[in-house]
């Protein structure tokens, strides 16, 4: 969805903030300290006691009033307040100037994120310095006339996060400006006839800012470093997509280098360091497409009846020595990017399609955690440590679920084995609170041009969740593992994958909104949500608002990250989780083997603090992969609709806007906008409270949600954005009426009517360019 605002509430709004004794009551939501805060740092010179505060919280009980006094407390303790004579509070001086990193939510304005302040500030382009997104500033704070939200302005852009831009000419005699990819992006680049490097009108390109104008009526300067081709062609866009996101065309000579240099004989001393499984039965179960083999899984029966199984994961490590030039690059891209027609590798070739990946028919050094389990999921015994396998068998995911369907071919006794005791896996996870939402994946068949003939949703069969069952529970014991060796408060550093419990006031706002479509879920208790969101899934399977709210119940969860905190992993239900099994594409993986394997050698705890910025870095990158896998998917969908102009689809409105209906067409997951001056049968008008449009005249009612037909009018694929019509013939009056009445009369419009009051959504609640998702806060 295009020039999406940040929510306020999506940071501090509505956040549970705990008094001294740790417990939120539900009727003191309203009362943050987030938004005590605001109302000082919108109002910097203006003093205010409890009362006026109470007043502007509308809190009127005795315990409300005491949690105001506690925060404000809190807030002149930690050097934000003031206390001034007669119990009022102002805003401490030194807290009129804040540092944060600019967060660029449209070409209107940005928010400053900064950890001084639990609110973000809003900053309009004007203001800005020409900083972009990811560029760390010092902001000056000021009131914004209304007293409800923090704003200022850039005084100085300290940090630069990158200085290059993707986009396309426009050519004029003797100079050309480069226009932005990036649709939040509020300013062109000059370039002169010097710096074009023969690139040609229409052509897209990186161009390199050399000069920063000091006016802001002027545009930056720059040069052009790399002409990718045509706008519209294969290549030049997935080219400049990873341009726009700083993703490396190839690997430095030296790393090349280093990695040919590799011995490829494995030496007899080393095998015999290690446990030997090239007798066991083995295999590996991977995408058709797939080039580097991660993981293979070892099977057989012990002489009790129980099943040894063996997790047997690449030991990537055990080739790149820790201040190598690949460990260095390694670390620098820190994972493998999967755009639509392309992988951009973590390692080199020699390492990720050669050494290290697990091929049928050749040996290999692993790190391995193995289980002696029985065919109910229950584990007796399990070690962890060096191995070297001989896998007997590639298959694909389409050759294992044959097996597992008609129960024959070859190795089917051990896959059915594995697949049975991967279900009893699944089972236990549910019942210890594991959450079942998943997402769509969107997949393309291309032909030679690169261009996409077919598109389709990725299938999720049990060949593909046995895989998984097997290294959740190996991440999941290596993360144990780790805790679990030392009994002391200061535990051994360990990389986790954490994902934290969700906000409430998200749960409430969300479970609100699912209210409109008649399921009802309790979220009250934090131990019941998975119960209760996993019910949610059951109930919407196959039904048209599926997606909308499964991708709604998924954003109101937390984001998983790297961390040395051992926090545990809320959604899948583990009180510890790391990350094992892919340490050819993943360095947060490596991290883990180099632990593992130091701990095993009885090493001490390594340094916490150097692996916490490790990991942190790495969760930014793996957000940045995300985001370019994102937008190669979006071309595609978009280049794919390009054929389709005139023919007519099922959609689903996935965003209201006082400009248009934003609709997923569900056949290709692609989203276009049905704009309200191309409706011509009423005048419609947003209510942004309620999540629809009306008519004017018919009363008309449609609103987010709702099943549609939709004509593409139009696709723009320098744009990547799909203009759509409501096809006339879509609803009949008789529905119209219906639905009218029923959202205007039903207790539904009350429901609806207390989510909008439990967000901050007041008269001074902006509702230009927002969407629901923004209204409700969800994270991407």
């Amino acid at each position: 969805m295009r020039n999406k605002e940040k929510s306020t509430s999506s940071r501090g709004n509505n956040r549970t903030e705990k008094a001294e004794n740790g417990r939120v009551r539900r009727q003191d939501l309203a009362v943050t300290k987030s938004r005590l805060f605001k109302i000082f740092s919108g109002n910097p010179d203006k003093a205010f006691g409890y009362k006026q505060l109470s007043r502007r919280l509308g809190v009127s009980d005795k315990e409300g009033r005491d949690l105001i006094n506690e925060y404000l407390k809190q807030l002149r303790k930690e050097g934000k307040l003031t206390l001034l004579e007669g119990s009022n509070y102002i805003l401490n001086a030194t807290s009129s100037y804040i540092t944060g990193v600019v967060d660029l939510a449209n070409p209107k304005y940005a928010y400053i994120v900064s950890d001084e302040t639990e609110e973000d500030v809003r900053v309009f382009s004007e203001k800005l310095k020409f900083a972009m997104g990811g560029d760390r500033v010092k902001v000056r704070i000021y009131s914004s006339g209304n007293g409800d939200r923090p704003e200022g302005e850039v005084v100085e852009v300290i940090e630069r996060a990158k200085e290059e831009i993707v986009g396309r000419v426009e050519l004029s005699k003797g100079f050309a400006f480069i226009v932005p990819d990036f649709k939040k992006l509020y300013f062109d680049v000059f370039v002169g006839e010097n710096d074009l490097k023969d690139a040609n009108n229409g052509d897209k390109v990186l161009v390199k800012i050399t000069e920063w104008p000091t006016s802001s009526n002027k545009s930056p300067i720059g040069k052009i470093v790399r002409v990718f081709g045509q706008a519209g062609e294969n290549e030049a866009e997935i080219n400049s997509i990873m341009a726009e996101f700083g993703l490396p065309f190839e690997f430095p000579e030296n790393v090349e280098k280093e990695a040919e240099a590799i011995p490829v004989t494995i030496p007899e001393e080393e095998i015999a360091n290690r446990r030997d499984f090239r007798n066991v039965t083995t295999f590996t179960i991977d995408p058709l497409d797939a080039k580097d083999f991660d993981d293979a899984l070892s099977i057989q029966q012990l002489e009790n009846g129980h099943w040894e199984i063996g997790v047997h994961i690449a030991d990537v490590t055990h080739y790149i020595e820790l201040k190598s030039q690949l460990e260095q690059e390694a670390y620098h891209r820190a994972t493998s990017v999967y755009l639509v027609d392309r992988t951009i590798p973590m390692l080199p070739e020699k390492l990720s399609n050669g050494l290290c990946s697990l091929r049928p028919h050749e040996e290999k050094l692993t790190f391995s955690a193995v289980f002696e389990l029985d065919e109910t999921g229950k584990l007796y015994d399990q070690w962890i440590g060096k191995t070297i396998i001989y896998s007997d068998r590639r298959f694909t995911y389409e050759e294992a679920q044959e097996r597992i369907e008609t129960g024959e071919g070859d190795f089917a006794p051990e896959i059915l084995t594995l697949n049975k005791i991967a279900h009893e896996l699944k089972d236990k996870r549910f019942k210890n609170g594991a959450i079942s939402f998943e997402t769509a994946e969107v997949k393309f068949k291309l032909d030679e041009q690169g261009k996409p003939v077919s598109v389709f949703i990725k299938e999720r069969k049990d060949a593909h969740k046995l895989i998984e069952e097997f290294m959740l529970l190996a991440n999941r014991k290596v993360a144990e593992f780790v805790f679990n060796m030392k009994k002391t408060k200061v535990r051994n550093t360990m990389v986790y994958r954490t994902h934290d419990a969700p906000d409430p006031d998200k749960l409430t706002n969300f479970s609100m909104f699912a209210k409109r479509f008649g399921y009802n879920l309790t979220v009250d208790n934090i131990d019941k949500v998975s119960e209760e969101l996993n019910k949610l899934a059951v109930q919407t399977e196959g039904k048209p608002e599926q997606n909308v709210l499964q991708n709604l119940a998924i954003r109101t969860m937390a984001k998983a990250k790297y961390t040395t905190e051992p926090l545990g992993h809320f959604g899948l239900g583990f009180s510890h989780y790391s990350h094992f099994t892919s340490p050819i594409r993943r360095y947060p993986d490596m991290m883990a083997h180099r632990l593992i394997f130091h701990y095993l050698n009885s090493g001490k705890s390594e340094n916490k603090e150097d692996y916490e910025e490790k990991c942190k870095y790495s969760s930014e990158m793996e957000k940045r992969a995300a985001d370019a896998e994102r937008a190669s998917v979006k071309y595609k969908q978009v280049e794919f609709m390009q054929d389709t102009v005139g023919q007519q689809f099922k959609g689903i409105v996935s965003g209201v806007t006082e400009w248009g209906l934003y609709v997923e067409v569900q056949e290709t997951r692609c989203e276009g906008m049905v704009r309200l001056s191309d409706m011509e049968d009423d005048f419609y008008e947003l209510d942004a409270q309620n999540y629809r449009i009306i008519g004017r005249r018919s009363k008309r009612i449609i609103s987010f949600g709702d099943e549609v037909m939709v004509e593409v009018k139009g696709v723009n694929l320098n744009d990547r954005t799909i203009d759509l019509l409501l096809a006339k013939e879509q609803r009949s009056e008789e529905k119209i009426k219906s639905r009218s009445k029923k959202t205007d009369t039903s207790k539904e419009a009350s429901n609806k009517k207390e989510a909008a009051s439990n967000l901050e959504t007041s008269s001074n609640f902006e509702t230009k360019g927002r969407t629901i998702k923004d209204y409700y806060g969800f994270d991407d």
